[in-house]
């Protein structure tokens, strides 16, 4: 009887399975056992993995463990890997759903603004982690003319994120992570909703404030939406000196035209 070895991708897969406690995972057959039992070895490499998955939770979520506490957190955070294994090798990228499964589990109920608070740790994580972009060149906007202004769309950077949420999630977010007690305790739940604009600067990620219009004109130019459209939904006189701060800011790094004649990118910038 001739037994065919596995090939490195079923090996892998296998390995995967079991690394991750999926039910048809049994590498065991693929493991010498050299005196210890193939799943007490494996065993050793799983509570690695869940250990790392964890740490990647941790460093993600900070204000979140602070809130709950750690011993909740771990609970939570490795019910969560137990159900929402990575898809990628990639850690920074590990955790998107974190938020929703948050918000779905019952003991956290009375924590009402602790999914959003995740959800706000999560964009300050994707825009710290971001790739690296060159902000717009402000004299290609000089080249265009009127035609062009009407049809010109910004090219986002990778690093730009809008947020919003009916609580002060800025503000619980910043004295959870700078210990302060005081400004804790005097956080106004039932405060008016926040909309955030979260970015990294050259010294770090920054979080500002905006009003509910320029938020909703900021989401419209983040999601392709032509400038002249995006003025028309937001007709606000200050919106151009918003405008001027988010590419300031280097809230976007190329502009692109909307009619056909003038699909390609003006002078991509990108790297």
């Amino acid at each position: 009887m001739t037994i065919c070895a596995p090939t490195l991708l079923e090996l892998q897969r296998a390995v995967r399975r079991d690394m991750l406690g999926l039910a048809d995972g049994d590498a065991s057959g693929y493991v010498v056992a050299d005196g210890l039992a193939p799943q007490a070895r494996l065993g050793i490499y799983r509570n690695t993995a869940n250990s790392t998955l964890l740490a990647a939770l941790r460093l993600t979520y900070p204000a979140v463990q602070a809130l709950v506490g750690s011993e909740f957190f771990e609970g939570a955070a490795r019910l969560f890997i137990e159900q929402c294994p990575p898809s990628s090798a990639l850690l920074d990228s590990y955790g998107e759903l974190f938020p929703e499964f948050l918000a779905r589990m019952p003991e956290a109920a009375s924590l009402v603004y602790l999914p959003d608070t995740a959800r706000l740790e999560w964009a300050v994580n994707e825009a710290l982690h971001a790739p690296d972009a060159k902000p717009l060149d402000l004299r290609r906007l000089e080249q265009l003319n009127g035609a062009d202004m009407q049809a010109v769309r910004f090219l986002p950077s990778p690093a730009a994120r809008v947020r919003e949420s009916p609580f002060p999630v800025d503000a619980i977010w910043h004295a959870v992570l700078s210990r302060d007690d005081s400004a804790l305790a005097n956080i106004n739940l039932a405060a008016d909703p926040v909309w955030l604009y979260i970015h990294r600067g050259p010294s770090g990620v920054e979080m500002n404030r905006m009003a509910e219009g320029q938020c909703r004109f900021t989401a419209a130019l983040l999601a392709g939406r032509p400038l002249h459209d995006a003025l028309v939904d937001v007709p606000d006189a200050e919106t151009s000196v918003w405008l001027a701060h988010l590419l300031a800011s280097g809230c976007f790094v190329d502009i692109c035209l909307s009619n056909e004649a003038s699909s390609q990118a003006i002078g991509r910038q990108v790297t």
